[in-house]
């Protein structure tokens, strides 16, 4: 049966049938990334900003292809996770704007809404690279606009194949693809879609259903905890800066250790910021007035908050709304994985700290719920996460407050962007400042390969312990406590000042302490700093400044 024109309820199955088929393929896809480190794959995030979209179709009765593009352009641009997910959001973006208030279209207005799709993609991204799903998005709209198939299951068969041609060349334009031997995973993706919907048309599929998504494999230390009452040891939350040019640090980290603990101790030029969960905060301020001059003082008694979100819980009292609470100027949401980096955010004033990062990309729609909780004038987004800042970015765009995305791609530079954050200046120059600090941080990173592949000469196998500097491969071993060690003296210079590690929650403590001793040692003329960050996936987190 030829298909010369469609209609809401064929574009619906189209839809649905191309969403359960990157269901079924999305672990082929994730297969094709070229990284072998625990990832936000590519395959996952497609598969769930499209199950997104699909979803804001299920209840939907009418026969308007227009509505229905809207519908799943909404759900894709709301559920968007990873950057792929996000481009292709604005795909199906484009494409609803080219089927706008038509009830059925021809195969020739069809191909004009893929090429939409295709310009709106290009549109999206501030410096597109080709080799990607965009270059299959635009081999696509070309051979749609291009078309003279009278029938629309003929015009995806000719979209499908030049999108396949194209997909096979990838390799050809990003030598990281071809040292890999597999073309670019978006694109692959994206033509599982096309093809789903060229099936559908091909074999008159009807009244297709949603099929049941599969599980994904959540980290342990991601599973949401129950809350547990216990005795804080430390009552006392006790932050502030301190105006200083030679303070000895050291020296006060040492005091500040005898009385507390969740401290936190940086600075930048003759600024410092102290945090200190302590019993006795008199006397921290009285050593820090040793220092220098002491400035936005804060004492928070932890007890005694405690007390009051036990009994409100026991009550049932109902969580504050924006409304009802009161306006500050500045507030921050951050993204972030493991209970202790979670707890480091907070500390340094993260006012909505989202559980995410590699495996697990919050959608627009997360990110954008915590920028609407906050009532504040302007809301800075740390992403944390090169995969994280396009949907970031779009939540900002959609949000109706005065949103900044601080363009920060790992845990170390958001830390530092923050600790930069100074509430005297304007929100221009806090973006300023707080974007050019991630140059000063070199980020390291510990993990494991998750397949075997050959990065750079360099055989890795499934299991093998992998040292990365800012993303890029640099160590492969067995312990992850030598490949840290190695990973470290290459990243310090004759200008390190600062060494930070976050261990993880595959770590053991008594060999981070073997590990963190051995390295006060060799590098005594650096302040280095551990702390237990709680990540999953990752063993170690390092900055070096």
């Amino acid at each position: 049966m030829l298909h010369l024109k469609i209609d809401g309820r064929m574009f619906s199955n189209m839809v649905i049938h191309a969403n359960n088929m990157l269901e079924e393929q999305k672990e082929i896809v994730n297969a094709l990334n070229v990284f072998p480190v625990p990832d936000g794959d590519t395959g996952t995030n497609m598969s769930m900003t499209f199950r997104s979209a699909v979803m804001e179709i299920k209840n939907y009765e009418g026969n308007s292809i227009g509505e229905v593009a809207r519908l799943v352009a909404r759900g894709a641009l709301m559920g968007a996770r990873g950057n792929s997910g996000v481009i292709l959001s604005q795909i199906l973006r484009g494409m609803a704007k080219g089927l706008e208030h038509k009830t059925e279209v021809d195969s020739k207005e069809f191909g004009a809404a893929i090429a939409e799709g295709a310009n709106a993609a290009y549109k999206a991204v501030m410096k597109p690279t080709e080799g990607t799903i965009l270059t299959v998005i635009r081999a696509a709209g070309d051979s749609a606009s291009k078309s003279e198939a009278g029938d629309l299951g003929g015009l995806m068969e000719e979209v499908c194949a030049h999108s396949l041609v194209i997909l096979n060349k990838t390799p050809e334009m990003l030598p990281v693809l071809k040292k890999a031997k597999v073309v670019d995973a978006g694109g692959k993706g994206l033509l599982v879609l096309l093809e789903g919907m060229k099936d559908v048309l091909l074999n008159n599929i009807e009244a297709v259903e949603i099929k049941e998504a599969r599980a994904e494999a959540v980290p342990a230390e991601m599973m949401e905890q129950g809350e547990v009452e216990q005795e804080i040891a430390y009552g006392y939350c006790t932050e502030f800066f301190i105006k200083s040019e030679d303070a000895d640090l050291e020296l006060f980290k040492e005091k500040l250790e005898k009385i507390g603990d969740s401290i936190i101790v940086v600075g930048s030029d003759d600024i410092v910021k102290v945090h200190v969960h302590t019993n006795e905060p008199g006397y921290v301020l009285t050593e820090a007035l040793k220092l220098g001059e002491l400035n936005k003082i804060k004492i928070d008694n932890m007890r005694e908050q405690h007390r009051s979100i036990i009994n409100e819980q026991a009550d049932e009292v109902v969580e504050e709304t924006e409304e009802d609470s009161e306006k500050k100027k500045y507030a921050f949401v951050s993204v972030a994985m493991g209970t202790g980096i979670k707890n480091i955010f907070e500390d340094l004033g993260v006012d909505a700290v989202i559980e995410g990062g590699q495996t697990m990309n919050p959608s627009t729609q997360d990110i954008l719920s915590s920028v609407n909780k906050l009532n504040a004038e302007h809301i800075f987004i740390l992403p944390n996460n090169k995969n994280i800042i396009m949907a970031a970015t779009q939540a900002a765009e959609m949000s109706e407050k005065n949103v900044h995305v601080i363009q920060t791609k790992t845990i170390p530079q958001g830390i530092t962007a923050i600790t930069v954050f100074n509430s005297d200046l304007s929100p221009e120059e806090n973006v300023k400042s707080m974007n050019e600090s991630v140059y000063s941080v070199a980020t390291g990173s510990v993990t494991y390969a998750v397949r075997d592949t050959e990065m750079d000469g360099i055989e890795i196998k499934e299991g093998d312990i992998l040292g990365l500097v800012e993303g890029k491969i640099v160590e492969v071993g067995q312990d992850p406590y030598a490949v840290a060690s190695e990973l470290v003296s290459r990243m310090v210079t004759d200008e390190s000042e600062l060494i930070t590690v976050f261990y993880g929650s595959d770590s053991e403590p008594e060999k981070v302490e073997e590990l963190m001793e051995a390295m006060e040692d060799k590098y005594s003329e650096l302040d280095v700093q551990y702390y237990d960050g709680g990540q999953p996936l990752y063993y170690f987190l390092i900055s070096v400044e």
